[in-house]
């Protein structure tokens, strides 16, 4: 009993997985003909005109490959074709023309319209046989390089993996492009504290919200760096507007991570904020590496030049480079422009707080307001860290003087840079926080007005105590 259900259960998976064959055709001999050609392998189903093979098309399980007949009353199997082609939904079917007209003109109009081959009736078996199968695999290959590498590159990148045969090529060629880079702020003290699940939950969300947005303003994900990102504009096609759309793009995701933390908040999780580098520039871009692992990419000094600006950022921030800026013809919303000289580059260089782009499609980012800072009857002793990338240097002492939920005036042992990243650890408890250094106060560069980049929950109710005490 139970080998005669394992054997049953079998054959259902079997013809589970067979192809699906749609047959259309107004002449019975001619379907039942491909029928009895096609049915041991295949599944086969039938329309005897074009207007029921489309409905059938349109359905909730289209078929996989269509046989489709020219000649037909009413709507022609060209007509058919060309509206099959018209369809996002079923654009993808390959169609094999099974026809009588066997015309020059014929055949290449039946390639004009779509079609991926051409079968003269009467028919031979096993040339159907073999064009079928050929056109399955190929049709599965495409669908694998979609599903597989649709994930992780633009569709740009997929449609040229499969439309030129020198796709994979290694070697690049230089022009200008526009790179955006990304980094959520204080995720590296959110991944120490939560569980590996809801860390990598939570990045899932971002890059998957992210993503959207990049790829509808034609970016290229070149890629994904834990939960920092670097997308191109200029590459693998280059437009004009490239660097006015890859600035649309930094508006539009910041505006996304609302969103993006109304998930978090759904699930539990806590709140982030993300800053955005952009810059312009030459670049060599292309496949780089070997013939056995190659990537497509973007290499150059302008990359280099991206991360430091972005370094500069804090939460719900973009910068951008000059030369972006330059690039951009139309009116941007500067808030603040910045002089700075990035850790391996000769020349100051200057650098703008981007609020949105007005213009006829305006895109704009709410209006930063900094509420007035309170002052401390008595200031606050803190230890202070130096930030290098992830890593904190040795600490040194601190004073916050006043302060708000944004903004700290502070007091440093050391001299305070401005554009420094800081750890900040309170006392009682020692929660942290993250803060960077925007300007010197007076003429003391120790005292430095810095802004907060990321504040967790802990941090976030002793500054409001502290702030609560200081306003009585």
């Amino acid at each position: 009993m139970s080998g005669h259900s394992d054997s049953s259960d079998a054959a259902s998976m079997r013809e589970h997985e067979k192809a699906t064959i749609l047959v259309v055709d107004d002449t019975p001999e001619n379907i039942d003909v491909l029928r009895g050609v096609l049915k041991s392998e295949y599944k086969v189903k039938v329309a005897i005109n074009g207007e029921q093979a489309l409905k059938l098309c349109l359905s909730g399980t289209p078929p996989d490959l269509i046989l489709l007949d020219i000649m037909m009353p009413g709507m022609d199997g060209y007509e058919v074709c060309r509206r099959l082609k018209a369809e996002s939904s079923t654009e993808g079917i390959p169609v094999i023309f099974v026809t009588a007209m066997n015309e020059t003109h014929d055949e290449v109009r039946g390639f004009e319209v779509g079609a991926v081959d051409y079968i003269n009736k009467p028919i031979t078996p096993a040339i159907v046989h073999a064009r079928v199968q050929t056109h399955l695999k190929l049709r599965s290959a495409y669908r694998f390089i979609r599903d597989t590498f649709g994930r992780y590159l633009s569709e740009e990148i997929v449609d040229s993996l499969i439309d030129s045969p020198h796709g994979l090529t290694l070697g690049g060629e230089k022009r200008e492009v526009t790179v955006l880079m990304s980094d959520l702020r204080g995720f590296t003290s959110i991944g120490e504290r939560l569980p590996a699940e809801a860390v990598v939950d939570m990045i899932n969300i971002y890059l998957g919200e992210m993503t959207e947005v990049i790829q509808k303003y034609m970016g290229t994900i070149d890629e994904f760096i834990g939960d920092a990102i670097l997308a191109i504009f200029g590459a693998p096609i280059q437009r004009e507007d490239d660097a006015l759309r890859a600035l649309r793009c930094a508006v539009e995701m910041q505006l996304t991570m609302e969103r993006v933390n109304r998930r978090y908040m759904e699930l539990g999780y806590p709140a982030l904020q993300m800053g955005i580098g952009i810059n312009t520039g030459a670049a060599i871009v292309g496949n780089i590496g070997s013939k056995k692992r190659s990537k497509y990419a973007v290499v150059g000094r302008v990359v280099n030049t991206t991360s430091r600006i972005e370094s500069y950022t804090v939460g719900g921030q973009i910068l951008i480079s000059e030369e972006t800026r330059d690039a951009c013809a139309t009116d941007l919303r500067i808030d603040d422009q910045l002089k700075v000289m990035p850790k391996g580059i000769s020349e100051e260089m200057t650098i703008f707080d981007i609020g949105g782009i007005y213009g006829d499609d305006p895109l704009l980012l709410p209006e930063k307001i900094d509420e007035p800072l309170t002052k401390l009857a008595n200031p606050l002793a803190v230890k202070v860290c130096r930030l290098e990338g992830k890593f904190a240097l040795e600490p040194f002492s601190g004073e916050i003087l006043s302060l708000n939920r944004s903004m700290f005036e502070m007091w440093l042992e050391k001299e305070g840079t401005p554009l420094t990243s800081l750890k900040v650890v309170l006392p009682d408890g020692g929660a942290e926080l993250y803060v960077k250094v925007m300007r010197s106060r007076s003429d003391d560069p120790r005292r430095v007005l810095a802004r907060v980049s990321y504040m967790p929950d802990e941090a976030e109710a002793f500054v409001g105590g502290i702030l609560s005490e200081a306003r009585e």
